[in-house]
Parts: structure tokens; sequence; C-alpha cells
């Protein structure tokens, strides 16, 4: 069932990407799928605003990309490897590392970064991560929800997370898919 929607949603991705973003989603994408399968399918319950390869500019000019961008939560999701991130890191690398991720601060995105160990030893714990942030994206101030009861609050939260049309009955069975 992943496979097949993954696929379809690379492709579209794909179809409108150029350049070096399009170069970056030939690559190798087991990081990405694996962030996509184990925590963010299974929290916002489909592909929806969600990009790979989100092309940004970073704060020295040049190009830099990140795993997935969430454009309605305005999210940067990041899956990194200890090998590749870690272990086998130059000094220049991990600077780049850090300036990339003020770069992405600079845009007023989060930056919510996840290890493949985390990934693939422990996914739930991951996805209420990623829950626990949301609820605090959506308890913001300025964003009126705090004026809200509870339950009607929770309702705003489901129909950001879903952006589509729904039924009571679907709030009910907390049916975001």
């Amino acid at each position: 069932m992943f496979d097949t929607g993954y696929g379809i949603f690379w492709k579209e991705q794909v179809r409108g990407a150029s350049g070096q973003r399009l170069e970056m989603l030939r690559r190798d994408l087991t990081g990405t799928k694996k962030l996509l399968e184990t925590v963010l399918l299974p929290v916002f319950g489909s592909f929806e605003n969600m990009e790979i390869e989100y092309e940004m500019m970073g704060l020295s000019g040049t190009r830099i990309y990140g795993d997935v961008f969430h454009s309605r939560l305005r999210i940067v999701f990041e899956e990194d490897h200890f090998v590749t991130h870690a272990e086998k890191i130059t000094r220049d690398r991990f600077s780049f590392e850090r300036a990339r991720a003020r770069s992405v601060a600079i845009y007023g995105y989060v930056y919510f970064p996840y290890s493949r160990d985390e990934l693939e030893k422990k996914p739930e714990f991951c996805q209420r991560n990623l829950y626990e942030l949301i609820g605090r994206i959506g308890n913001a101030e300025g964003t009126g929800l705090l004026e809200l009861p509870v339950y009607e609050r929770e309702v705003m939260r489901f129909a950001l997370l879903r952006n589509k049309s729904f039924q009571l009955a679907d709030i009910c069975r907390g049916k975001a898919d």
C-alpha cells in the first residue's frame, strides 16, 4: 500500500522538479521513504502538503534541501543516518550542517530531524514527538485556538491536518484519512 502511494507521490514530485532538485529526487531516497512511511504518513494520513527534497537558499548562497517539507505547517523534516551525518563527517561538513539548520530557522520553518535509528527502532516515539509538535503549533499565541473550548480546538486541529472536507462522524472516529 505505501509503495504504491509513494510511487504516485514521487512521480508528481519529479514532474514538478527541475535542475538540482530533480537530480536530488533521482538519488537514493531510502531514508526519506522511511521517514514518510514510519512517521509522516501515519500522522498526516496523506502526502498532501508535503514536498520531498524541498529547495531553499542557504545563508551562504548555496542551495540546500530538506528531506520533506510540510508547507501548511512550515516544518522541514530530516532523516539523519548516523554514518553520513555523524560518524564520517568532516569539520567543514559539520559547520555546513549547523549553517543549514540556521538557514531553515531564518525562513521561519521548524527544523524537525529524526535519526535513522529512531525511525527503525522507535517509530511510535517519533510519531508521538510529531503529535506533540503539532499540538504546540496549534496552541501558539495569536492563532485564536486557545480561546476555544478544548473539543472545538481539537476539531480545528483535525481540520488543519485533514485539509479536505469531512463529516462529524469522521471526527468522532478520529479518521484523518
